[in-house]
Order: C-alpha cells, then sequence, then structure tokens
C-alpha cells in the first residue's frame, strides 16, 4: 500500500514531483515491483494524476481515496486500515501488509525484505524503519526569548554523550503490518512493534523545501548501499 494523497500544502505535488528524473512516488513502486514480495501493489490517493502516474509505473489504483480520508488531519493508519478492508471485502483477506511512502527515494528492496523478515520472527504485530538520531536527544537545547539557550533537561549537562542511551526515530519509508493489526486501529509505536534499523545516511524525511534539497543532494553525490 502506497499512500499518495493530492492535496500536500509544504512541497506542491510532492508525491509526483520530479526527482532524479522520475516522479517522486516511482521510486517507491519500483522497490516494490522489484522485492517481488507482493501480490498486490496498491496507490491509494484522491487524485486523478496521481493515479494515472502509478498506473504508468506498474501499481494498481482499484479506488479512489474517500474525501474524508484525504485531509490534512488524517494519519497514516487510518488510510492503510480504510485499503486493507477494501482488499478484506474482495474476498482475499490481506495477512501482511506494507506501507511504503510515496516519498522514500532511498529504499532499498533488500530493507523491505528484512522488515518482512523481522515481523515474521518477532511476533510483532508491526515493524517499521528506524533510524538513530544523528546526537544524544537528552543534551537537546531550546531557544527562548531574546535567543537566549537552555536544555531542555539541564542534569544530562555533564553527561558524556557516550553514556548516554542512543535514541530513534521513525525512518519515514516502510511498515510492516499483519492485516489485522492495521484494522485494530493500534498506534504504530509500542512494545507490539518491532524495529527495523536504517543508516542515517540513507534516511530523509521530505516534508519541506529543505528536506526536498538534501535528500536531491544526497542522490546527486552519494551511492547509497
Amino acid at each position: 500500500m502506497i499512500p499518495a494523497r493530492g492535496g500536500s500544502k509544504r512541497i506542491p505535488r510532492k508525491n509526483i514531483k520530479p526527482f532524479g528524473g522520475r516522479p517522486m512516488i516511482a521510486w517507491s513502486i519500483s522497490a516494490a515491483r522489484e522485492s517481488e514480495l507482493f501480490d498486490r501493489i496498491i496507490v491509494s490517493t484522491d487524485d486523478d494524476e496521481i493515479a494515472s502516474v502509478a498506473l504508468r509505473e506498474g501499481a494498481e489504483v482499484p479506488f479512489m481515496r474517500p474525501a474524508e480520508l484525504a485531509d490534512d488531519y488524517t494519519g497514516t493508519i487510518p488510510v492503510i486500515a480504510h485499503a486493507v478492508g477494501w482488499q478484506n471485502d474482495t474476498g482475499e483477506t490481506a495477512e501482511e501488509v506494507c506501507c511504503i511512502y510515496a516519498t522514500a527515494p532511498f529504499i532499498k528492496t533488500a530493507d523491505l525484505h528484512r522488515g518482512l523478515d523481522i515481523l515474521r520472527r518477532s511476533g510483532a504485530d508491526f515493524a517499521f524503519s528506524v533510524t538513530s538520531y544523528a546526537a544524544p536527544i537528552q543534551r537537546a537545547l531550546r531557544i527562548g526569548c531574546g535567543g537566549r539557550v537552555e536544555m531542555f533537561d539541564p542534569r544530562q549537562f555533564n553527561m558524556r554523550s557516550q553514556d548516554l542511551e542512543e535514541a530513534w526515530h521513525d525512518a519515514g519509508q516502510f511498515y510492516w503490518g499483519r492485516g489485522d493489526a492495521w484494522l485494530s486501529d493500534k498506534p504504530l509505536f509500542g512494545t507490539h512493534a518491532a524495529a527495523v534499523p536504517l543508516p542515517r545516511y540513507r534516511v530523509q524525511d521530505i516534508d519541506t523545501q529543505d528536506d526536498w534539497q538534501r535528500a536531491d543532494l544526497i542522490h546527486k553525490t552519494c551511492t547509497l548501499v
């Protein structure tokens, strides 16, 4: 399942905006196809142009996403749950479902395979891509009045960075889940989910123009392995 609505505000039309000579969504569709893991590759969209690009790149668009699931406030889980429900209604139960974001140009087929293996071996409901923070979050700073600096947790000032627990964040690439878990409305972040670690240099969430420029720079200058 690749969710790709048409109403992106911060980067207009980002799901089909050219990236590396291809529509952005093409990278996700290609990775899904090349992995040979999936019985179906479905794009959930409310947008005719995105649907046309998805079909051209080899995905299916068997339904158009309802308007109530295509606003600025709808999260990923309801969108995937809608698609899982649609699939189940066809008489073919969706047992293992992977949500791949449309803006994940650095996704690798090997990571998709590893994610499914972790989902199955761990017994978790979900398994999704994560990466580590580049700096210790315990030493995070805020900028207050007049541009003055203060720590979120001043107690950590004298701690050595190597003595602090490593922290991780969502890598924004893919989310494996059991079909019934997507329908249960469970949150993705919790002990019922397993981690699929990715190296930081292969991760760039793309929400803002700065994100896009950094992703473009990575694509142009790095060989990602």
